[in-house]
């Protein structure tokens, strides 16, 4: 019995042998992983508990309110530290052009400079301590697009009204801008006059816009029951028909800003100062003082400068014989000097009440050849300048069919009566 046991062992003995080995590692790797996975968590845990004890400050400034420089000096690093910072900072933005308006984060803990971040527009600069070195990087918020439309019915004046229905100043005057030569917001509008508009959206995720871009836009008098367009197509807005929605002369040398005309062109006004009547050649138009004035052509500047009882003055002389005059200016625009080449609307100045006025208020006066004109009156004054060509009549009737539709659209939805533009969009 004795010596078959043995008989066997010794023919098993390698079976055995490896058995008994891999027990034994096996057994090995598990308590070593238990005891790794221990001590992990162990380690987490006092990781966390010490993070979450740590108090690290963020302090946040605006670069008018104290510079990077300050901040860093103020949070206890030397001078040292603070020039590798600025320097690590500068390898990813230029901060020689940096605005009062750019705000920054900081943060630094036991005199230990831990991170910095730098917002300008929608990007981020950022210096972080990672183990004693200093790493540098940019990062661009995600911006999305999405379309939207506003339609609403106007009360007392056309800005307040699309204000109330959330449109932004800028995309407001966007829109007078866009039918700035063919309808004068300030004279023209009427309470129960109409407005649509279609709009691209720029944003982030946070919901805050970043631009605003006005594609379509539709504007019906309740007086005379017509609506006029602007749709955007090639860099211009045109009407529903193909033509430019640029004229040869602006509605008004003050966009929409909310001046009133005080006095008309007459042959025969009393003067309100001298006190005597004689003829007033031109338009006055009351504004408050700093209003921008704008050429309403193309042109070049004949004069700048000091003239009687114009005040500050500016003439510009324009295609076809034709020539602007702009009294009263507090103020001349950028650049504005005779010789001076001008484009329809560029601010040649600015509204003020020098020379004899009671005032301020914009004197504008206009002359083809050497006889002025009443420039509410004249006739060739919307002229289009152009029209869509042939090979791109195609795309943008495409176009205008997916605008007009928008517009329609956005008119039902607060129950107003389709135009007949919008209606044969729909159709289509």
């Amino acid at each position: 019995m004795k010596e078959t046991f043995f008989a066997f062992i010794q023919n098993h003995y390698r079976r055995f042998h490896d058995v008994f080995f891999y027990v034994v590692m096996l057994v090995i790797i598990i308590v070593c992983t238990w005891l790794a996975v221990r001590v992990t968590r162990e380690n987490k845990e006092k990781e966390h508990s010490f993070l979450v004890s740590r108090d690290i400050p963020v302090v946040e400034y605006s670069v008018k309110e104290k510079p990077i420089y300050v901040a860093l000096q103020e949070a206890g690093l030397s001078a040292q530290e603070v020039v590798q910072v600025v320097n690590k900072l500068s390898s990813v933005v230029d901060t020689r052009k940096l605005q009062p308006r750019d705000t920054y984060s900081l943060s630094v803990a036991d005199n230990q400079f831990i991170l910095l971040v730098l917002m300008q527009g929608f990007k981020r600069y950022y210096v972080a301590n990672v183990e004693d070195f200093l790493v540098s990087g940019v990062s661009e918020v995600e911006i999305k697009t999405r379309i939207k439309t506003a339609h609403g019915t106007v009360q007392n004046s056309l800005f307040n009204s699309m204000l109330k229905e959330g449109l932004q100043t800028a995309l407001i005057l966007d829109f007078t801008d866009a039918f700035s030569w063919t309808i004068d917001f300030n004279t023209d509008t009427r309470n129960g006059d109409e407005y649509t508009a279609l709009w691209e959206e720029n944003y982030v995720e946070s919901g805050e816009i970043t631009s605003q871009d006005l594609l379509a836009a539709s504007y019906t008098s309740k007086f005379t029951g017509s609506t006029t367009y602007a749709l955007y197509f090639d860099g211009e807005f045109y009407d529903e028909k193909g033509k430019i929605s640029k004229k040869m002369f602006l509605k008004s040398p003050i966009s929409f800003r909310n001046y009133r005309i005080s006095s008309h062109f007459s042959y025969g006004r009393l003067h309100p100062i001298l006190k005597i009547r004689r003829p007033h050649l031109g338009i006055d138009y009351a504004a408050p003082t700093g209003t921008p004035v704008q050429a309403v052509a193309d042109g070049r500047v004949t004069f700048a400068g000091r003239k009687g009882g114009f005040g500050n003055f500016v003439e510009i002389k324009h295609a076809n014989n034709f020539t602007t005059m702009y009294g009263h200016l507090s103020k001349y625009g950028k650049g504005i000097k005779a010789g001076t080449h001008v484009k329809q609307g560029q601010t040649v100045g600015y509204v003020g009440s020098t020379g004899l006025a009671t005032g301020p208020h914009l004197d504008f006066r206009i002359r083809e050849g050497n006889k002025f004109l009443d420039f509410l009156r004249m006739r060739n004054r919307n002229s289009a300048v152009r029209d869509i060509t042939g090979e791109q009549r195609k795309e943008f009737e495409e176009l205008k069919v997916l605008y007009l539709k928008e517009l329609n659209a956005a008119q039902q939805a607060l129950g107003s009566t389709p135009t007949a533009a919008t209606e044969e969009a729909h159709e289509a």
